[in-house]
C-alpha cells in the first residue's frame, strides 16, 4: 500500500460514514462483507483536510483504471444516486467501489467479490471538480 493505510478526505468520510450506517441493511451478502471490510479499514485510515488530500487517492468522482489478470477497465466511483453503469459510474456501496476507496495509483488490493477473491492493481487515477458548473478533470 503507497501511502500505508486508507487516506480520506475529511467531509467525504463524514458522509461514507453515514452511507455505511444506513447501507447496514442490505440483503445481499457480498455487498454487507465488502462494506464491513471497508468499515474495517476506516478505522485505520488517515483523515485529512481538502488541501492535503493526495492527488492520486480515489475519493468520490475519481475515474480509476485498474486491472486484474489480463483485463482493464476504467469507472469512476460515485455516491449512491449518481450510478449509471451504462456510463461506467459505479457506486461506493458495491464491492468495486468500497473495494478503491481511499486506495491510492500502484496500490494492489485483494478484495472479495461475489466471483472470489480478486487481485486489482490501480493503475491510474484522474479526479474530477466542479467548479461553477464546469466539470474539470486533473
Amino acid at each position: 500500500m503507497k501511502y500505508g493505510h486508507l487516506i480520506l478526505e475529511k467531509k467525504e468520510y463524514v458522509f461514507l460514514k453515514r452511507i455505511l450506517n444506513l447501507s447496514g441493511y442490505s440483503k445481499d451478502i457480498e455487498t454487507k462483507k465488502s462494506l464491513q471490510k471497508l468499515s474495517n479499514e476506516l478505522v485505520d485510515a488517515e483523515i485529512v483536510d481538502n488541501e492535503n488530500m493526495p492527488d492520486d487517492v480515489i475519493r468520490f468522482n475519481s475515474m480509476v483504471t485498474v486491472s486484474h489478470g489480463d483485463w482493464e477497465k476504467t469507472i469512476k466511483v460515485v455516491i449512491p444516486q449518481n450510478k449509471d453503469l451504462s456510463l461506467n459510474k459505479i457506486s461506493i456501496l458495491t464491492p468495486m467501489g468500497s473495494a478503491l476507496f481511499g486506495y491510492a495509483i500502484g496500490d494492489i488490493i485483494s478484495w472479495e467479490f461475489p466471483g472470489g477473491t480478486k487481485q486489482l492493481k490501480i493503475i491510474a487515477v484522474e479526479q474530477e471538480f466542479n467548479y461553477n458548473g464546469l466539470d474539470i478533470v486533473i
